[in-house]
């Protein structure tokens, strides 16, 4: 086993860095559709929905940063490019949603797609030994769970 200079194994680290891609990729395509909808949302919960959809996106950008700078910690190169996102993602595309209800599922929909994701990165992250990834997906799992219930709420719906 060759270990890195951050003491773990290259092998492990090279295919987490691969998982964080597809995150990363997953994440921009969110962090797209939440701008969509901030920029489009009509109806009469405009006012609270912008507002949280700004909160959303701007945390969205924080992790795209924090997953790329992981990456490269890592000693992997994150994806850079909207054709390497596209590739990469399997959240759903939201195009032209205005309607309140839709915008709300996108972002369930989207995150319930991105917990699948961490929680496999976390699996192998824990196998790796990689407190690092390890903790930065525990953190996102805990902090989107509580968004996914707060928006099924919002739907009327639990989780």
């Amino acid at each position: 086993m060759t270990l890195n200079s951050i003491g773990l194994d290259t092998k492990k680290t090279e295919d987490l860095a691969n998982d964080l891609n597809q995150l990363l990729a997953n994440f921009q395509l969110y962090y797209q559709n939440l701008r969509g909808i901030h920029w489009n949302i009509k109806g009469r919960a405009f006012f609270d929905l912008h507002v949280k959809f700004e909160e959303l996106y701007t945390d969205a950008n924080l992790k795209v940063d924090a997953i790329a700078e992981r990456i490269l910690t890592l000693g992997e190169t994150p994806l850079h490019t909207f054709e390497d996102y596209t590739k990469a993602a399997r959240v759903p595309v939201g195009k032209n949603i205005s309607k309140d209800v839709e915008a709300v599922q996108l972002i369930v929909d989207s995150l319930t797609e991105l917990l699948k994701i961490e929680r496999n990165i976390l699996e192998a992250s824990d196998k790796a030994n990689d407190e690092g990834t390890n903790s930065m997906m525990s953190d996102f799992i805990t902090e989107q769970e509580k968004t996914v219930w707060m928006m099924k709420a919002w739907l009327g719906e639990t989780v």
